[in-house]
């Protein structure tokens, strides 16, 4: 089965972690998630992330470190996740390529739905609580 490389960016503002919506037609549809999207060949996590934001969102970041890399099998494909720190630069996050954006707390991010392959990133999130200070 053919991996798909797949690069997601943390961006934290104000206490908050920028989280979007899967569009309910799509593979996981519904589903919370972090903003990032496939990697083109021949480019590099940070350039797809970049670009991504860029086209999904409509803001521009600069990638940071790389903050934790998960590979999942699911039924019908396998992804390699790559998690970014990201700053915002310019911008205000619209849905541009999702459903929908929130701005989310660290008790809040419980209350949402994500795929499977993000289950040990929520974990370290929550116990990162300096994270959550980063962009105030």
């Amino acid at each position: 089965m053919k991996i798909i490389d797949v690069a997601a960016g943390l961006i934290f503002r104000n206490g908050r972690l920028l989280i979007t919506q899967r569009y309910a037609d799509a593979h996981l549809g519904g589903l919370w998630e972090f903003p990032g999207g496939k990697r083109e060949p021949g480019e590099t996590f940070e350039h797809c992330l970049a670009r991504e934001l860029h086209e999904e969102l409509g803001v521009d970041v600069t990638v940071g470190e790389l903050f934790e890399s998960v590979t999942h099998a699911y039924p019908e494909k396998t992804v390699a996740l790559r998690f970014f720190l990201c700053r915002l630069n310019s911008g205000e996050p619209q849905p541009l390529g999702c459903a929908a954006v929130k701005w989310v707390t660290l008790p809040e991010l419980d209350t949402y739905k994500f795929p499977a392959a993000d289950e040990s990133l929520l974990r370290r999130l929550g116990n990162r609580p300096e994270l959550w200070k980063a962009g105030d």
